[in-house]
């Protein structure tokens, strides 16, 4: 076991800061020290911004996101094509769709994908409220933003199969070779899907 260089106040935050998604123990150290170093510029604004944000984020009733207010931001944007319903496995796709500014529609998030090695069955899902939203009068299509896992692609069916009484367009994403990707780098499991979903020169 390392030994502690440093207070039990830092010891915890270098603790707390390795949790995070992508830093590991010496990322975590790294990432302490920096906060350390500028604690009047970055360690108490963040933290100040961190007590904020714990306060106020809620779950949009709605849609399932992240926001400080319910309906959230995009649920309350009325410029958004309300024909469509974009739905994905968690607040993290939902982000990185509106990153990318390809759609200007709405999302739901269902939060998670059903797994029977991880126990999580459609009821730990939020499915329901996803086939009310769809029963909607102006919804139209319905595009399925899951990840190309085997749990991910076992979701999108099971959604089909709850959304196929609506009589609903129900699409998903393309899936294939990545733009300025060179086949000879991409595995077969990639290039088998983007030959089954080819489309007309």
């Amino acid at each position: 076991m390392p030994q502690a260089v440093a207070g039990p106040e830092i010891e915890r935050l270098i603790q707390l800061l390795g949790r995070m998604p992508g830093l590991g123990p010496r990322s975590a150290r790294r990432a302490a020290l920096q906060l350390i170093k500028k604690r009047e510029t970055l360690l108490a604004p963040l933290a100040d911004a961190m007590r904020v944000a714990a306060e106020r984020i809620v779950v949009c009733q709605s849609c399932g996101n992240v926001d400080t207010r319910d309906p959230c931001t995009i649920c309350a944007d009325h410029s958004r094509d309300p024909t469509l319903l974009v739905v994905v496995e968690d607040v993290s796709d939902l982000w990185a769709l509106e990153r990318s500014g390809a759609v200007k529609a709405r999302y739901h998030v269902l939060g998670g994908v059903l797994s029977a090695l991880d126990g999580v069955r459609p009821e730990h899902l939020n499915i329901a409220r996803l086939v009310e939203r769809a029963a909607e009068p102006e919804v139209k299509e319905i595009i399925l933003a899951l990840n190309a896992t085997v749990d991910g692609q076992t979701t999108a069916h099971y959604v089909t199969e709850s959304l196929k009484p609506l009589g609903l367009t129900i699409t998903r994403l393309a899936h294939g070779v990545p733009v300025g990707g060179e086949l000879d780098y991409l595995d077969e499991g990639t290039l088998t899907a983007a030959i089954r979903s080819r489309t007309a020169f």
